[in-house]
């Protein structure tokens, strides 16, 4: 790779119920992040930078508790409460793979996109 790059691909999509969602997926120096919002709630899937260790994995946990919507991570067919470092930790998330962050409640767009940052920013 010679240089940091971003690119941004949006889409937008009708369920069978009708539900209209719309996909972005944004990538800077191979770090992506696609978001998928929807009535119900918002999700975002991140490829992370660096292994979910003990440092990010308080970063998330900090974020995530200043909000009043249900937060779930996601990854490798598991799901934590990220207000838990042991819980985030517990994933074995590493550098490459993928996790999902999907909130719903009132926050939920805020919450998702300032736990996305911080997943996107792990060293």
């Amino acid at each position: 790779m010679t240089g940091p790059s971003s690119t941004t691909d949006t889409r937008c999509t009708t369920d069978t119920a009708g539900a209209t969602s719309t996909t972005a997926a944004t990538g800077t120096s191979g770090t992506a992040a696609t978001a998928d919002v929807t009535a119900a709630g918002h999700e975002i899937a991140i490829v992370l930078p660096a292994h979910l260790h003990a440092r990010p994995a308080g970063q998330l946990a900090r974020a995530a508790a200043g909000f009043t919507s249900a937060i779930q991570l996601e990854h490798d067919g598991r799901t934590v409460n990220p207000t838990g470092v042991l819980a985030v930790m517990g994933l074995g998330a590493t550098a490459g793979s993928t996790v999902t962050v999907r909130a719903e409640g009132p926050d939920a767009e805020q919450a998702v996109t300032a736990l996305a940052d911080v997943l996107a920013n792990a060293e």
